[in-house]
């Protein structure tokens, strides 16, 4: 199966809709195709109908025979473009870098860098007991592992 020929009947059918981007495309060695989408403001089932219609429309399976499935991202899944930072600002992500894990919430998130804030224990500087102090950190994306958001109920 051809990616480069997949890719761009995924770019088509992704033109039609700019608030739709690629996450990642897989073709196995069985001819099983993988395509996972994201939006910024989320992506309704008909938008993956509509992608997988113009990839079986444009492929004909007398020449090859394939399985194809379009999805979008599970709250399993990390994230990897910074479309997907961008769309969860105010929510509360997960992000382990080299050096740490931090849990906060994604304030901002821009072409370089993301920051979280969250609020920690600490103890008074003077005498006994903790003051809730609040905290910042800017991370920038070619430090970061790996980042979820975090479902709270």
């Amino acid at each position: 199966m051809d990616q480069k020929l997949v890719k761009d009947l995924v770019d088509e059918a992704l033109a039609l809709n700019e608030s739709l981007f690629l996450i990642d495309l897989s073709i196995s060695e069985n001819n099983k195709v993988q395509v996972l989408v994201d939006g910024d403001n989320g992506v309704p089932l008909s938008e993956c109908i509509r992608i997988s219609r113009n990839i079986n429309n444009n492929i004909d399976r007398e020449e090859v025979d394939y399985s194809l499935e379009v999805s979008t991202p599970d709250i399993s899944h990390a994230l990897t473009a910074k479309r997907q930072y961008k769309k969860n600002v105010n929510r509360i992500l997960k992000v382990k870098t080299a050096e740490k894990e931090l849990e906060g919430t994604l304030t901002e998130a821009d072409e370089d860098k993301i920051v979280l804030q969250w609020k920690a224990r600490e103890p008074k500087p003077v005498g006994k007991g903790k003051v809730t102090v609040e905290k910042t950190a800017t991370i920038e994306y070619k430090d970061i592992k790996e980042a979820k958001v975090k479902i709270v109920f």
